[in-house]
């Protein structure tokens, strides 16, 4: 019987862990961390051995495999020993993957993914196929594989589940666009990061999708240096492309093989040139799995904005208050600024992934009245935006409920106050989920 160890205890691993259990491996689960008392029970349920709290090496360094979490990164000790001695290490996508005979839209990118990706599924179930949700959105992919049976499965892929997928391969591949972001995990080195992306096409055939953003250069640069065997389908608001999506007269363009379809941008239920973009790159996918336009068109149209995403929460005394934690990145929070149209009063923050906030500057002086810093150590953003905005319009706060307060005191009538915290979450709260929900029970405090 051959032993698989999976390292980390949540979503990713506890997923990984069960298959392995329904597949028969000698499977045993470890991390360094707590576990969360859901994934315990869990696991006690399938009967799968676990430790939590540390990484016994005589429980580790004797799996034929490791399947590892993508929050783990190669530099922890315990991955560089099985490095060492060779253990194959694999991620939790390319292990379900070798059990799974569904068509897969696998969709990658900086930013907009999670949007994509919650199209495209949307579309799916509207035209009534029977699809899964997974990947780094909803339940675990490998859990899926484990107890369901799905005909199609639509997958959010960060880079770092890339990292460890050698043979995975997506029926339609998708990169929404590259922006500079967790660098400290690549070194430092933007090609690293790229390649990493990259990855979701490696195994692409003649017969497969590859969505792409013809308007990003980053995207571009680095297809002029890859042969791909896939059917390229561009999505573009800048030129017309015989295969893909364009913008026309008002109108996105889409030609898929023989067939050309259309869908006006006033019926979007999205907002913002970003989620032109996505809608696009939507659009290709359901065309490629042969939904009909009247599905497409009206799917598009009645999309409800997910969670944490620019997700509207209130309106009080004429201020609208919105949540996008999920921004932790600067490009992302450049896409919440540039859609917005009334004066903003800005909780930004966190942990800094190495940020270049000068790019937002224009953003800033021309739509952002105030403010708000929400993170243990705000020092770049008071010294990229302090002398832009006036010290008097610049706080710091280190809880959502005063970042709230302090962002009412600021805003008048007709404002937006936005929380796009460009940074990640970890200084001061579990994740970019529990971010927004505390800022939303904030807001509905005040």
């Amino acid at each position: 019987m051959s032993r698989l160890v999976v390292l980390g205890g949540a979503e990713s691993g506890v997923g990984a862990a069960v298959l392995a259990k329904v597949k028969g491996y000698d499977v045993f689960l470890s991390d360094k961390g707590k576990i969360a008392d859901h994934y315990i029970d869990m696991l006690k349920q399938w009967d799968i051995p676990f430790e939590e709290g540390q990484h016994s090496e005589s429980l580790i360094l004797n799996a034929d495999e490791v399947v590892k979490s993508p929050g783990i990164p190669n530099a922890a000790p315990m991955v560089q020993k099985l490095m060492t001695q060779g253990v194959p290490i694999i991620s939790e996508i390319e292990f379900a993957g070798r059990y799974d005979s569904a068509k897969k839209i696998c969709i990658t990118g900086s930013n907009g993914k999670t949007t994509t990706t919650s199209l495209i599924y949307y579309l799916l179930q509207n035209a009534g196929l029977n699809v899964g949700l997974g990947g780094n959105i909803g339940k675990s992919y490998a859990y899926q594989v484990a107890t369901e049976k799905y005909d199609y499965y639509v997958l959010e892929i960060s880079s770092f589940q890339l990292d460890n997928a050698y043979d995975f391969r997506p029926d339609i591949a998708i990169i929404t666009n590259i922006t500079p972001d967790h660098l400290d995990r690549y070194n430092y080195n933007m090609e690293e990061y790229v390649k990493a992306k990259f990855r979701i096409t490696r195994n692409l055939r003649p017969e497969d999708c590859f969505i792409f953003d013809s308007d990003d250069a980053i995207t571009i640069d680095h297809l002029s240096k890859i042969i791909l065997q896939a059917k390229m389908l561009p999505f573009t608001q800048e030129s017309k492309v015989e295969q893909g999506a364009y913008i026309e007269d008002d109108r996105i363009i889409v030609k898929y093989e023989e067939s050309e379809s259309e869908i006006y941008l006033k019926e979007l239920a999205l907002g913002g040139k970003h989620n032109v973009y996505n809608s696009m790159a939507a659009a290709l996918a359901a065309k490629a799995v042969d939904i009909d336009d009247e599905t497409i068109r009206k799917s598009l149209a009645s999309f409800e904005p997910i969670e944490h995403r620019l997700e509207p929460v209130l309106s009080i005394k004429d201020v609208l208050y919105i949540n996008d934690s999920k921004a932790t990145n600067v490009d992302s929070a450049w896409y919440a600024l540039e859609c917005q149209t009334k004066p903003v009063v800005w909780i930004v923050g966190g942990k800094d992934k190495g940020n270049d906030y000068s790019v937002l500057n224009e953003l800033v002086r021309t739509k952002v009245k105030a403010i708000v810093c929400l993170g243990l150590d705000n020092t770049k953003i008071h010294a990229a935006f302090e002398e832009m905005i006036g010290s008097e319009n610049i706080v710091d706060t280190h809880s959502a409920e005063d970042a709230v307060k302090a962002a009412s005191r600021f805003a008048s009538p007709g404002d937006v106050v936005l929380l796009s915290p460009c940074c990640a979450s970890f200084d001061l709260f579990t994740c970019y989920e529990d971010r927004g929900e505390q800022f939303k029970h904030a807001v509905r405090n005040l």
